[in-house]
């Protein structure tokens, strides 16, 4: 073998060391650097000689340049994560699976976070300059001229937490129609007449199917309709739906939000205004973030099935990047009542 490496050339293994490439590689032993990039990217070498220039890429401490075997072997192990909402702590949660589950999978992650509730080329520009693989949208409210930039570009794409129909697309989500319709069993079932709606985004599914669950249950046990106010899927928007339902002639005694964020906001604005929770009003969001087990809040919710929701959108992206998915769907995955103190007792419960 010639060269010798024993000097210190690729320096001491701290700070400001070189980094080893390819050719390193093929200097050290003497042999043509595209010889070192085939066995490096599992391209035709003897065994013999493959085994030797990993054994003296692993003794140099060679790294694999990701983004580089990308451009050569055309599948860079990277998928893209976009959102528009990490304010609502629902989301960062999610990344942070997303980014675990990936991970295990042998994929890389590259988080964009959009501005707005739409996409433009500057947002979508790292996912072709990295040779992105797939992109997975995480947010309730990114539109769906953002799903067809990303498919007119070539990308799979799996909606997480909405879909869209018509879409070319796959998404999964929670069972958004039938935990609606749980809240509204609960909520009629504990003795709860005037029933109030804080919505979300109205061109989400999300709020659209939770209302339309909650909605189809209060018909059938032939409740009027409920009072519906928008809340925009965040804590203000909450806030101050709670009071300008609590200002009514008739406020409701019973409340679902579209999402926990909100029921946070609707329970400190009954506290600001000495409405005692659960006796003077029910609350129930949708969710189950973590600030929804804090005791100060302990809220009454949904909680979605993130764990299963998150692998099978993984499963589905793979899939689909590897050819072996057929047409979109859209996956549903039942949600959970989760019991704590926001909602006023009357009797047993039972779902």
């Amino acid at each position: 073998m010639k060269g010798n490496y024993s000097d210190g050339q690729f320096g001491d293994r701290g700070a400001g060391r070189k980094r080893v490439t390819a050719s390193d590689i093929a200097r050290v032993l003497g042999i043509h650097q595209s010889t070192v990039s085939r066995a490096l990217g599992n391209g035709s070498v003897s065994p013999e000689k493959r085994e030797l220039i990993l054994k003296t890429a692993r003794e140099l401490g060679y790294r694999p340049n990701g983004i580089a075997r990308g451009l050569i072997t055309g599948k860079s192990r990277m998928i893209g994560l976009i959102t528009s909402d990490i304010k609502n702590p629902f989301y960062p949660d999610v990344i942070e699976r997303f980014t675990n589950a990936l991970r295990d999978r042998g994929f890389y992650v590259l988080f964009v976070h959009s501005a707005g509730n739409d996409v433009d080329s500057d947002d979508i520009t790292p996912f072709i300059e990295y040779h992105t693989e797939g992109v997975i949208a995480v947010a309730a409210q990114l539109s769906s001229a953002m799903v067809t930039r990303l498919t007119d570009y070539g990308f799979p794409v799996v909606l997480f937490n909405r879909y869209m129909q018509n879409a070319r697309c796959s998404a999964v989500t929670c069972d958004n129609v039938r935990g609606g319709e749980v809240v509204a069993e609960l909520l009629i079932g504990t003795g709860h007449r005037r029933l109030g709606y804080v919505a979300g985004d109205p061109n989400t599914s999300t709020s659209r199917d939770r209302e339309t669950g909650f909605r189809k249950v209060l018909q059938r046990h032939s409740y009027a309709e409920p009072i519906v106010v928008p809340g925009d899927y965040t804590y203000e928007g909450g806030y101050n739906a709670a009071l300008n339902l609590f200002q009514t002639d008739l406020p409701p005694d019973g409340i679902f939000c579209a999402n926990d964020i909100m029921a946070l906001g609707v329970l400190d604005a009954a506290r600001h205004l000495g409405i005692q929770i659960p006796d003077d009003v029910s609350v129930v969001g949708f969710d189950d973030i973590s600030l929804a087990a804090w005791k100060a809040y302990s809220l009454t919710t949904v909680r979605q099935p993130v764990s299963e929701m998150v692998e099978a959108t993984v499963d589905r992206l793979i899939r689909e990047i590897e050819g072996t998915a057929p047409e979109p769907e859209i996956t549903n995955i039942p949600g959970e009542l989760v019991m704590r103190n926001t909602v006023r007792d009357r009797g047993e419960y039972a779902t």
